[in-house]
């Protein structure tokens, strides 16, 4: 059995076909709201948590849900391991919830799963039930096979990701460490995809995360009647504080997994790769140099204001929300870069603060990553890349566990894909979810 390009499955070697349900599976997840507003709100992850345990125990593979807090549902089940083969475990750990979607800005139901011209569509799509899916349907698959990998595998499906992962990953770090026991190394999201330039596919696997500063900033000042002078202004000083913030022109640094990726363009365009031509380098990308131009730098973001109650009353108080993301080792430039930006009589406090990441991209993990690749799309180049967003990878981090994203899509080179996270109409192409699950399959053979 082959794809429309010639390329192997895997049915008739493997007894098994790791992608015969992974269509179904990320289509029956996306039409369980687990909607995260980030307050508290929504439904929760209970639902899909359920139902993902469900397939798992249905192939024999006995789960457990985890609740830190209630209604933030976490699934973990042990899987494979045999007497020959690696005894640390391999994380394979993907998130249940969604950002919010506006139905009526959507040509389809965000929650609807509906397949049209080749695409699955629905919120979570890519961001992620996708590597859900990919993941439970080679999973049964090998199950069904007895075809278990050698090396013990942990699968972690968490709450609360796209809400910084505190209600969710925190927890089982916080209070069940014991369910990750002896976990070194992990693959989640955001990683493996392709992009292509110039003729050539490039599938980026994420070895380094931006911190992330999620801050609200507040000035005070003398309240008082609008027609009467307020030098002391609150809302004056933190105006001026954001326009500093939000017009600032971060200095290009390249962190080691951005000078691996720039390089291989390098190659490609006939270059050298420098900080000096990075830019251009990171314009190669198309449409995925808006999210890459964003790991080349620190970035700093305001994104929401508040003040006042009446047009003729100054007042007391004024807020905004700044989304700040800095450069692994570059976290004490960024914030003494920020204090200077706030300047005086403003307080900042964190909604959410966590260190960036970076690993090397080499060892056996990243040898099996690549190798699986090659063996689905021969020709194809694989490198790092550092991620402008922020996973799950910052609490498995506190476990010492070392992190890739890998969730592998090989996609149409005129897809806007980056602009599909948490965007309308968020859609990933059928035939790459089934290649997903190949490469995934193919991967946990090597580990």
């Amino acid at each position: 059995m082959s794809t429309h390009d010639g390329t192997d499955t895997g049915t008739d070697a493997r007894g098994y076909d790791p992608a015969a349900e992974v269509v179904d599976i990320c289509r029956d997840l996306i039409r369980i709201d687990t909607t995260n507003f980030g307050d508290g709100s929504g439904p929760g992850e209970r639902k899909a948590a359920e139902h993902v345990a469900a397939l798992l125990e249905e192939v024999g593979i006995e789960a457990e849900l985890f609740e830190g807090k209630p209604g933030r549902t976490n699934v973990i089940a042990r899987w494979g391991g045999t007497a020959n083969g690696r005894q640390d475990p391999l994380l394979l750990h993907g998130h249940l919830d969604v950002v919010p979607a506006e139905a009526d800005d959507w040509q389809v139901h965000p929650f609807s799963g509906e397949i049209q011209d080749g695409y699955l569509w629905g919120r979570g799509a890519v961001d992620m039930k996708d590597f859900d899916a990919m993941l439970l349907s080679l999973v049964r698959a090998r199950a069904r096979a007895g075809r278990e990998p050698d090396r013990p595998t942990v699968l972690c499906f968490t709450a609360d990701e796209e809400a910084g992962g505190h209600d969710g990953a925190e927890q089982v770090v916080l209070q069940r460490p014991d369910l990750l026991e002896g976990c070194r190394e992990a693959i989640g999201e955001v990683g493996g995809f392709s992009t292509t330039i110039r003729g050539r596919r490039f599938y980026l696997v994420e070895a380094a995360e931006k911190g992330m500063a999620w801050m609200r900033l507040t000035a005070t000042g003398n309240a008082g009647h609008g027609s009467m002078r307020h030098p002391d202004n609150a809302v004056t000083r933190l105006a001026q504080a954001v326009g500093r913030i939000g017009t600032h022109e971060w200095p290009v640094r390249l962190t080691p997994s951005m000078q691996v990726l720039l390089a291989a363009v390098g190659d490609v365009a006939g270059t050298e790769a420098t900080p000096e031509n990075a830019e251009v380098l990171v314009e190669e990308f198309g449409s995925a140099a808006r999210m890459l131009g964003a790991v080349i730098r620190n970035t700093t973001n305001p994104t929401m204001l508040g003040a006042g109650y009446k047009v003729n009353v100054v007042p007391g108080e004024a807020t905004a929300h700044v989304d700040g993301r800095f450069l692994p080792g570059h976290e004490d430039e960024f914030f003494a870069t920020l204090q200077e930006l706030v300047g005086d009589g403003i307080d900042i406090d964190f909604v959410s603060k966590q260190s960036g990441l970076e690993t090397t991209f080499d060892g056996d993990l990243v040898d099996a990553m690549t190798a699986s690749i090659l063996a689905e799309d021969p020709g194809a180049t694989v490198a790092p890349y550092l991620m402008s967003g922020g996973t799950d990878a910052k609490h498995w981090d506190k476990l010492g566990i070392r992190c890739f994203g890998f969730s592998p899509l090989r996609l149409p080179a005129d897809l806007d894909f980056t602009a599909l996270f948490h965007g309308v109409d968020e859609r990933v192409p059928t035939d790459a979810l089934e290649f997903g699950a190949r490469v995934l399959d193919r991967f946990l053979d090597q580990v």
